[in-house]
């Protein structure tokens, strides 16, 4: 059970504090075991996914599923309100695409990314950077990030992607994003290919004006409808996006469709440039991305050869990926 606030009997009493090690193994259980057996109230500074991902007790493995993906939960008018805006998307169309469309300022600022941007808006972008005293890298490379497939997808690749995946003009694609950099001019990009684009404002429903002064809440309904999408596609692998992918798997290996952005790259230069025609342009992102739509499959260590803490650090979340200490042989059928 979730509380807003500790009961009156206990809210006096002093409570020990724990921060996280990044990667915590199993000793963090049995301190945690120590700490509530002394203790009834533990405060916990920080936590994110600092928890290791690989090499646990299958136990404690399916504890955090139970975790996850049964005792929290969002808050019943979030839940609600989600629940509403599914049905509504339902309404319009049979089936839906739920885009996290990453193409946002903080995240542009952030990975240095200015493909395609005017030289006002890359220092914009810049100065947002700079001025950031917990971003520590000022100075980047925006060609390096590109080639090495760090950038969100722009609009306009998002759009010449799911065209070359076979998608028809008329799928209904609902942004789970916040506000695109550039607006209505750079979404544009994306709408000349597919004009079926909502956003949940433009479902204008009356509680959704309770959440529109508050980001983390507007992303949760965000998460909701990704979730419950027929097909979700991050254009960057962020931690919503980790988040979404892995509850996805949990509830039967939903359709995920994570773009190889390093690969495409180079097929979006040379497209560009003319060395491509629209069939082999199409050939290349089907082929690319034929393993890469959520299919069942264990979730990845680090590479080989790596050790010590950057071993931990390299391998892939638990949270994108549980399978399969958390998803039963029987759920594991992979729904289209």
């Amino acid at each position: 059970m979730i509380i807003k606030e500790l009961p009156k009997e206990i809210e006096s009493l002093p409570r020990a504090r724990k921060h996280f090690t990044s990667w915590s193994g199993v000793g963090y259980y049995e301190e945690m075991t120590q700490l509530w057996k002394e203790h009834q109230v533990i405060h916990v500074a920080k936590s994110d996914s600092r928890l290791a991902n690989n090499e646990l007790p299958l136990d404690i493995q399916r504890l955090r599923c139970r975790a996850l993906y049964s005792a929290l939960r969002f808050s019943p008018p979030i839940e609600r309100l989600g629940k509403k805006l599914v049905e509504l998307l339902r309404t319009r169309a049979k089936r839906y695409v739920a885009l996290h469309l990453r193409y946002e300022k903080d995240m542009l600022s952030f990975t240095g990314c200015t493909y395609g941007l005017t030289d006002a808006e890359a220092e914009e972008l810049r100065v947002m950077r700079e001025k950031t005293n917990h971003w520590k890298i000022k100075v980047i490379n925006s060609t390096e990030q590109r080639i090495g497939g760090f950038c969100p997808l722009t609009p306009k690749e998002v759009g010449l992607f799911l065209q070359a995946l076979g998608y028809p003009p008329s799928t209904l694609i609902y942004i789970a994003a916040g506000e695109i950099y550039g607006g209505n001019t750079r979404l544009s990009e994306l709408k000349s290919y597919f004009p079926n684009v909502v956003f949940k404002e433009m479902l204008a429903t009356p509680e959704l004006r309770e959440f529109a002064n508050h980001a983390s809440q507007a992303a949760a309904l965000d998460y909701l409808i990704s979730v419950e999408s027929d097909v979700f596609i991050p254009s960057h692998s962020g931690n919503m996006a980790r988040a979404v992918e892995g509850h996805r798997r949990f509830l039967g290996h939903r359709k995920t469709i994570t773009p190889d952005r390093k690969g495409l790259v180079e097929i979006f230069d040379q497209l560009e440039a003319g060395q491509l025609d629209g069939s082999s342009f199409s050939h290349l992102v089907r082929h690319l991305h034929k393993s890469r739509q959520g299919a069942p499959r264990k979730r990845a260590g680090a590479p080989l050869g790596v050790r010590g803490r950057a071993r931990s650090r390299l391998e892939e979340s638990f949270y994108q990926n549980p399978y399969p200490e958390c998803i039963c042989s029987s759920r594991t059928r992979v729904r289209k």
